[in-house]
């Protein structure tokens, strides 16, 4: 079968397990080029949409994939049946997993409950994530039911819904998955043959899968907003034009998805226009209610006939609500990508901004070594006129520090080398996520220290923070603000007592919170050393009589419960996920051993911002970026650092930690 991201079917299933949608399929020719575009609002409202689980396109190259491989013989009929089950069918195969691997997701791991056709029984944590449902279908004329696998299915949980997602593969891949689940030993060991990650790179359509799953759940959510571009209202390589542009104090223009100017947001001169200053540019499309009818656009329009052409929400409504016009024409001697639905007309410029996200947990422990590590990403708004390439070098990609990397399907990226790629791509409309990337903090943690909390009675504790801030970091590298919580989600606060060497204190009744760099008072060029000292008063404890832990065990049973309870009272739990329904349940935590805070552990959060530089040493060469062709356009660029889970864990107290994988 040919290579690309093609999909077979998607289902949606409420909390119930019901299915709540079945994915519509257009019936009537469409592509990427001017007759797609043209019949885009047609194929969302009238006779294309049909109520049907598949793309008869795709499906047919997989009925024909069959037919070929049970030719070739090796039991194919035996694994997987090559019609797509009901509705009701595939609610039974995802209800009867469930039950089997102990909750939606599984385990991901081989444990004493796991049994053998299982995807727990492969022992991989991806299984957690891309699954295999057994289809009961009872052949007619015969009594026996045969168990019919169904994989791969991306599944994504958003909300109360679950996304389930089956791209194409091939009669092999699945043959291989089904001898997996019933291997006698267990792991997956790099460069076995038939391992799950052998299986997985083979499939492309995978990716696309997830990156389907993930749009979908955002649009039943509400949850759509375009990434945020931040755009710095100093001069920059613009010239005269951006000099007189931040000077009368325009802050932002906003997204607009029709080939016009985009107008321009002006404001009275104050100081929020003042050199320095960083204002957003993000459009955010806003929170909306589960629509069917969006829903259906939203999927006949982004991958007609199973194909993927574009996920940008944006793009897809952008087009149903203003259609197009005679002037939208594409130019004939160039193609038109999908994720460019209409071309920009005005000012030209390119912005680009490095978010990058630091996570970490800091123990200052001998036995325990602090963790911290770096999601980023690259946000990029190109305004240029017609079809232009861009192209730069991306500086920072050392491999001892990047250790995952992935590319805008409209980027071209060669084979990169020891600290630069050369990164080509022409840009969508509007704001767009170019790069995402995982990495390694380049220049040691922006804050470290240790915290420290005593009881010294049942309602009265002593503590002590000892910090270090920016120790290392060096101009243009900016803290904006830091702010250090402690949460006691399970007692009230009524007093507290203490005097910090910096900053301001401030209490609510389950918190503490300590402002030791305020908004508007940065911190560059130099580190500073921040202590703070004293004591918390709490209301008197009320204990709550509570069924047992392992009565608990058996009484969660709700849709997002990862625990099922068999007939015999045995229960496969996974644990984490278990005290999760517990403390969203608001029981009292005198199960989990801490008076504080879930999970048995206290801990201290820590918020804050970095301007100027990335912590990975990821950045632009913006001096070396091109455009093809040539137009004079200002490119400007902006970085900043925000705390994702940054967490102080008490030295004195429990702590949870991962033991590090031992290479062989």
């Amino acid at each position: 079968m040919p290579e690309g991201c093609s999909i077979r079917a998607i289902w949606i299933l409420n909390s119930l397990d019901a299915v709540v949608f079945l994915q519509v399929t257009p019936s009537s020719r469409c592509g990427c080029g001017g007759e797609f575009r043209n019949k885009i609002v047609r194929l969302s409202r009238v006779n294309c949409l049909r109520e049907d689980l598949r793309f008869p396109v795709v499906e047919k190259r997989w009925r024909g994939a069959c037919k070929e491989s049970s030719t070739d013989g090796g039991g194919l009929n035996d694994t997987v049946f090559p019609l797509l089950p009901s509705d009701s069918e595939l609610a039974a195969a995802f209800v009867d997993r469930k039950r089997r691997e102990g909750s939606i997701r599984g385990c991901g791991i081989r444990v004493s409950q796991s049994a053998k056709g299982s995807d727990s029984w492969v022992d991989d944590p991806i299984t957690r994530h891309i699954i295999g449902i057994y289809i009961n279908k009872e052949e007619e004329g015969d009594d026996n039911t045969n168990n019919n696998l169904l994989w791969p299915l991306v599944l994504h949980r958003k909300g109360h819904f679950s996304i389930l997602v089956l791209p194409l593969a091939e009669p092999r891949h699945l043959k291989a998955y089904a001898r997996l689940c019933n291997r006698s030993d267990c792991g997956n060991a790099v460069g076995v043959e038939d391992s799950i990650s052998s299986i997985l790179l083979d499939l492309p359509s995978i990716t696309g899968a997830f990156m389907a799953a993930h749009a979908i759940g955002d649009i039943i959510t509400g949850d759509v907003v375009e990434p945020e571009v931040v755009v710095n209202a100093s001069p920059s390589v613009g010239g005269l034009l951006d000099s007189l542009t931040g000077s009368i104090g325009i802050s932002s223009i906003s997204s607009r998805a029709k080939p016009v100017a985009a107008p321009v947001a002006t404001s009275s001169p104050s100081s929020s226009a003042v050199i320095g200053t960083v204002t957003s540019d993000a459009n955010k499309t806003g929170s909306r209610p589960f629509d069917k009818d969006t829903l259906r656009t939203f999927i006949s329009s982004s991958m007609p006939f199973g194909t993927l052409l574009d996920l940008s929400f944006p793009n897809i409504i952008s087009i149903k609500t203003n259609g197009f016009a005679s002037s939208d024409l594409p130019p004939s001697d160039l193609k038109q990508p999908a994720w460019k639905p209409y071309l920009y007309k005005g000012r030209q410029r390119i912005l680009f901004s490095i978010h990058e996200t630091v996570h970490a947990a800091m123990y200052d422990r001998d036995e325990i070594p602090d963790s911290i590590s770096i999601c980023g990403q690259i946000n990029c708004r190109a305004e240029l006129e017609g079809l232009p390439d861009v192209s730069f070098p991306l500086i920072g990609l050392n491999t001892d520090k990047i250790e995952v990397l992935s590319f805008h399907p409209c980027a071209q990226v060669p084979e990169h080398g020891v600290d630069k790629q050369a990164v080509m791509f022409s840009p969508p409309l509007g704001n767009f996520t170019l790069m995402r990337y995982q990495a390694v903090c380049g220049v040691g943690p922006p804050i470290k220290g240790f915290y420290q909390l005593s009881m010294v009675s049942e309602d009265k504790g002593d503590f002590l923070f000892k910090l270090r801030l920016m120790d290392g970091y060096k101009s243009p590298l900016t803290m904006e603000f830091c702010t250090v919580t402690m949460p006691f989600p399970r007692r009230r606060v009524v007093s507290f007592d203490g005097t910090p060497s910096v900053g301001i204190v401030s209490t609510t009744e389950h918190s503490v919170e300590w402002k030791i760099i305020m908004v508007g008072r940065g911190l560059s060029g130099k580190s500073i050393e921040a202590t703070f000292s004293g004591k918390v008063q709490f209301a008197p404890w009320k204990p709550q009589t509570l069924p047992s832990s392992s009565s608990t065990f058996g009484s969660i049973t709700d849709e997002d419960s990862d625990i099922e309870t068999d007939g015999n009272n045995n229960s496969m739990v996974n644990v984490e996920e278990f005290l999760m329904e517990k403390m969203n349940k608001d029981l009292h935590p005198a199960d989990l051993e801490d008076p504080f805070c879930w999970h048995a552990f206290n801990y201290a959060k820590v918020s804050f911002k970095i301007i100027g530089a990335s912590l990975s040493g990821m950045s632009i060469d913006m001096k070396s970026l091109s455009i093809y062709p040539a137009v004079k356009a200002p490119v400007e660029s902006s970085t900043q650092v925000t705390s994702g889970d940054y967490i102080l864990w008490n030295t004195l107290g429990r702590c949870p930690a991962a033991i590090a994988a031992t290479k062989v």
